[in-house]
């Protein structure tokens, strides 16, 4: 299975498409869609739309796995960045693809193992999952990763197996 994992921002996105089969995990490609500061924020928010939609048609994944948003601090960047992963989801709705969003703490119960790993952890843990000599970067194409990796490992599980099924 070919997984898109998306890392949603509003100045670089981050993307990791890995492939996935029993278990065994490859990275096909990473990177990041970035959009000029300077820029006005709904031309950031076509860029990105407009830049999804191509990754879309090219990568060709079978699923994408997004991170769910979680509010720190700053809530006005959490506004921009959930505007940005609105029109991610929308590329994806449009693409015909489904979609899983996974909360930080469930990416890293499934890459480290543990729900309160450091994003240290979890970047030398993905490394070492895909057999990589050194760590993508930037980060965000690397949590990316993280991402698809998380769906990779969440969707084999018999709990997911029974619920797909349930679903038809």
């Amino acid at each position: 299975m070919r997984i898109l994992g998306i890392d949603p921002g509003y100045g670089l996105t981050g993307f990791g498409l890995i492939e996935s089969d029993r278990g065994q995990n490859r990275l096909l490609r990473c990177g990041v869609i970035t959009t000029p500061p300077g820029a006005d924020f709904s031309a950031r928010l076509e860029m990105i739309y407009e830049d999804m939609r191509e990754l879309l048609k090219i990568s060709r994944p079978e699923a994408v796995s997004i991170e769910e948003l979680f509010f720190g601090q700053n809530v006005t960047t959490g506004i921009g960045v959930a505007q940005s992963r609105g029109v991610i989801l929308l590329a994806i709705r449009q693409a015909g693809l489904p979609v899983y969003s996974y909360k930080p703490m469930q990416v890293k119960q499934a890459v480290v193992g543990y729900g309160n790993a450091t994003k240290h952890q979890v970047q030398d843990m993905t490394r070492r999952l895909l057999h990589l000599d050194a760590l993508p970067k930037p980060d965000d194409a690397a949590d990316a990763i993280a991402m698809a990796l998380c769906h990779a490992r969440s969707s084999t599980s018999l709990l997911a197996q029974a619920q797909q099924k349930a679903r038809f």
